[in-house]
């Protein structure tokens, strides 16, 4: 009986398995193909995911494989004139590394997979895959196909986590619905190993560029030192076979790059999508990934978006599997990630609206609207979680909070080993009562001193401590010494965890939750 199994073992898989097997949960994962796929897919993700890998140990390793960049986004119309900027981050940004990275994925995947090996409770089947699932009262059967000699295993798994893609086997096992968000168009997706010295190669801006052109809108990626990526919108009596042969694609990057300026690593047309699932878990079943959500690439947030559900998922069946939280605990995990997912598809669809359009008029008044002043600035969004475990107040509460430098220099991450933090003033830690503390103890709090960043981060918020959650997204902030007692009172409640908590606090605040 293993207490988890993973059924894919690309980069949210991985990630995941990684996250459980420090905490020594044991963990199967099967995954279909025998090699890591060669070619590559996402390239790229933010500074909230480098803190996630930064979580698993794996920092070092996965920049190595990677390239930070202080640059954005540029979107420019078919005259050359800048539109937007998804402005970039100088320096380590909110969450104390580079806001951006680029990567080539199969480095990526092998630097996740080789973690695995950290982990004697993590098990790793290859050119395995699942073909049955049968949920039981205390556990799910799991069989899967050996796909070299034909044989079929059975496991079994306390919980069983898709990621297992698009094509998701999993998302059908549940039979769960898809949420359209609207946005579906055939893109050339082109991969392409330039030539270092080539001088249209140097030429090129080492920031990507959406090309707002209506006669064919483009995307160029600069990922490292000789890979660039371009990604060319299909138009109304393209082929798919067709445009994908050297004569037809060539010319269509021929103002910037020759055939000899570059080999071609990947050519392929794929259709960009806008899905949610509106289902992710079905008792002890769940997804994460492309599995339950697809994004169009515009934000450069599908990979991101299946981190940020591993880590999620993560500290959930941690304390779940350990006896520390009712198993109601995990029905938070698709509220909240549910409504986060969707704020950014619906931005990038509301961006791919702006980069596609090509009717007769629609270019025209974009240009002028946009054009009328200086170029729109945009950052990446922070939403908020959707219903969950946090309080329910405004933002910045379940948003995600940023990683200071503490006392000695270390960060904040490195010290909290992503456990519930409350980090306050001085004297409000001093006067918290016996039943805050008893709160802290019961739930694995850290209390730490705010450092003059955070106090200065507390005072803008009118707040006198911040209570964090294992996956640095905000439990709750306290503006007083009362709300912060049922803040921490409300912490076991939420958690249901499986102890005698609540009756040391007979009708507390806490059962009434925390107001704003």
């Amino acid at each position: 009986m293993y207490d988890v199994v993973i059924v894919g073992c690309g980069p949210v898989g991985a990630l995941l398995a990684n996250l459980l097997g420090q905490a020594n949960v044991s963990v199967l994962v099967l995954e279909r193909d025998t090699e890591i796929h060669p070619l590559p897919r996402a390239v790229h993700f933010d500074g909230e995911v480098m803190r996630v890998f930064q979580a698993t140990g794996l920092a070092q390793a996965v920049q190595s494989v990677a390239r930070p960049t202080s640059s954005g986004m540029h979107f420019v119309n078919a005259q050359g004139e800048t539109l937007m900027v998804r402005r970039g981050v100088e320096g380590p940004g909110l969450h104390d590394w580079a806001n951006n990275w680029y990567f080539n994925q199969p480095a990526l995947d092998a630097v996740l997979r080789e973690g695995l090996a950290r982990f004697s409770s993590v098990t790793l089947h290859v050119d395995c895959e699942a073909v049955a699932l049968t949920p039981g009262p205390g556990s799910v059967q799991v069989d899967a196909r050996d796909r070299s000699t034909g044989e079929i295993c059975t496991y079994h798994g306390r919980y069983v986590v898709g990621c297992d893609g698009a094509r998701s086997c999993m998302r059908e096992a549940m039979a769960t619905t898809q949420l359209d968000l609207g946005l579906h168009q055939p893109w050339l997706v082109l991969d392409l190993l330039c030539h270092e010295g080539s001088p249209r190669v140097e030429a090129l801006p080492r920031h990507t560029v959406q090309h707002c052109n209506p006669a064919r809108p483009r995307t160029r990626v600069y990922i490292d030192g000789h890979r660039h990526r371009f990604e060319l919108m299909l138009m109304p009596g393209d082929s798919e076979a067709e445009i994908q042969q050297p004569e037809n694609f060539w010319p269509l990057v021929s103002d910037l790059l020759q055939p000899e300026d570059a080999e071609v690593e990947r050519v392929a047309v794929y259709t960009f999508h806008s899905l949610v699932a509106e289902q992710w878990r079905a008792d002890r079943l769940f997804l994460a990934g492309d599995s339950c959500h697809q994004t169009p690439p515009f934000l450069g947030q599908g990979l991101c978006a299946g981190i940020r559900d591993a880590a999620n998922l993560w500290w959930k069946l941690v304390r779940v599997i350990r006896g520390e939280a009712s198993p109601e605990l995990l029905d938070s995990y698709g509220t909240e990630r549910i409504a986060h997912v969707r704020e950014f598809i619906e931005l990038a669809v509301s961006i791919g609206a702006v980069i596609q359009a090509t009717d007769s008029d629609a270019p025209a008044t974009r240009d002028a609207q946009l054009l009328s002043g200086a170029p729109q600035l945009f950052d990446f969004p922070q939403p908020q979680l959707g219903e969950g475990i946090h309080t329910s107040q405004s933002w910045p509460v379940a948003s995600t909070f940023g990683q200071p430098r503490m006392p000695g220099g270390r960060l904040l991450d490195d010290i909290t080993e992503h456990r519930f933090a409350l980090i306050g003033t001085a004297p409000c830690l001093a006067a918290m009562d016996g039943r805050a503390r008893a709160a802290c103890e019961m739930c694995d709090v850290m209390v730490l001193d705010a450092p003059p960043v955070v106090l200065d981060w507390l005072r803008r918020q009118h707040a006198i401590a911040v209570l964090l959650r294992p996956d640095n997204y905000i439990f709750g902030l306290a503006e007083e010494m009362d709300e912060l007692c049922a803040l921490l009172e409300t912490l076991p409640q939420q958690l249901k965890a499986m102890s005698p908590f609540a009756s040391l606090f007979p009708g507390s605040r806490a059962s009434q939750g925390l107001t704003s």
